[in-house]
């Protein structure tokens, strides 16, 4: 395994912070699929950002034969809360 991604700079990016506030919206199982349509990006994109995302334990991956489903750790559900906050702020500020 390479060496991690630098969280700051992994989450100055839209994309990563879309995928985990999306994750954070309801608390059912996703699969990266569906996340990766949810906020319009490709479906291995997705699941590279969730690769970082699980090497940081921000979620995690279960698999039950083929299919895998992911879900937000407790971190990544603070995460998330956090991100959510700022973004409502940067819309504040836009208008």
């Amino acid at each position: 395994m390479g060496a991690k991604k630098d969280l700051y700079t992994f989450f100055l990016r839209k994309k990563p912070v879309k995928i985990l506030v999306s994750l954070a919206k309801d608390h059912k199982l996703r699969y990266a699929s569906v996340l990766a349509k949810e906020v319009d990006c490709t479906y291995s994109h997705t699941v590279r950002i969730l690769k970082t995302m699980e090497e940081h334990k921000l979620v995690e991956f279960d698999k039950k034969g083929r299919l895998k489903t992911l879900k937000l750790t407790p971190l990544g559900s603070e995460i998330a809360e956090h991100l959510s906050k700022a973004m409502r702020l940067f819309k504040k500020a836009e208008k």
